[in-house]
């Protein structure tokens, strides 16, 4: 057993108990994979992070769910580089992050961390019946067709037509596994829709999206950075966004707050990236004594 330093940060919010929970471990990313999703499930978070030295870049950052590892999450590279700003171990206004999906760059502007996610790929349709039957809506709640896309993960991208549908979705785990199956994810737990609405959960957003998550991970994510610049590359793809940078909201109904400013690099057509800005807020911090291995 070791010790390992931890800072729970919130992501993509500047107050506590706002936006999404993270608990970024120290120098623990030589740990085993079955220590890591242990740890997650311990926190009750949807995801941590464990960092350590990377020979190609600044940082090495590994992302963990309660199920498995992943290449690269958004909320949690906001607490990240919040966690180790707030320790004084990073110096200047940029740095770069070994991840999963590639290296992951960050500018610190003042209190805004922005992270350049890598350019998007769009992946199958899914049919609008099968996505609404794992949500919980009729087809007509969906308003273009459901396509999976990735800035560095998947996400089944669902735009919906109004607020009420978006608070009346509720995951239903047989139409999701049909999902999965149709998106080429089968057995994944990758598939859930994000869900996402032409009007912000304030004056001041474009945009007010929910994702519903299957066991073992929580019901909700409070707030989704890799699925927001997702989305807002489908949105820029399809026309649905005219504004080359706008404002995301979530988590706002689950007393969680939520905000990102999503910027595109590229035009609609071409894009090379989504840029995807938030503030991260540091909430606890501590120590876990973690084991090599699990017997």
């Amino acid at each position: 057993m070791s010790w390992f330093d931890f800072d729970w940060v919130d992501a993509f919010s500047d107050r506590a108990f706002g936006g999404n929970g993270c608990a970024v471990v120290h120098s623990g990313a030589h740990l085993p994979e079955q220590v890591c999703t242990a740890f997650v499930r311990e926190t009750s978070l949807v995801e941590c992070t464990f960092t350590g030295p990377s020979d190609i870049a600044d940082i090495r950052v590994r992302y963990f769910l309660a199920s498995r590892e992943i290449p690269f999450a958004g909320h949690p590279t906001i607490a990240t580089v919040s966690a180790i700003r707030a320790r004084g171990l990073v110096e200047g206004d940029t740095m770069t992050l070994e991840t999963g999906a590639g290296i992951v760059r960050i500018c610190l502007n003042g209190d805004e961390i922005e992270m350049t996610q890598v350019a998007p790929e769009f992946g199958v349709q899914v049919p609008p019946d099968l996505v609404a039957a794992a949500i919980g809506l009729p087809p007509s709640a969906i308003i273009s067709p459901p396509q999976m896309v990735s800035t560095g993960l998947p996400f089944c991208i669902t735009v919906l037509r109004d607020h009420a549908a978006l608070r009346a979705a509720r995951l239903h785990q047989d139409p999701l596994r049909q999902v999965a199956q149709t998106a080429g994810y089968a057995g994944s737990d990758m598939a859930e829709p994000f869900l996402v609405t032409l009007k912000g959960a304030t004056e001041l957003g474009d945009t007010f999206s929910r994702l519903l998550l299957a066991p073992p991970s929580p019901p909700e994510d409070p707030f989704t950075g890799s699925a927001t610049g997702a989305m807002a590359a489908y949105l820029w793809k399809y026309g649905l966004m005219h504004k080359d940078s706008f404002v995301a909201e979530q988590g706002h109904d689950m007393g969680r707050p939520g905000q990102a400013v999503v910027t595109r690099v590229g035009p609609p057509d071409a894009m090379t990236g989504i840029k995807v800005s938030g503030r991260g807020f540091v909430l606890m911090r501590g120590q876990a004594d973690l084991p090599d291995n699990l017997r």
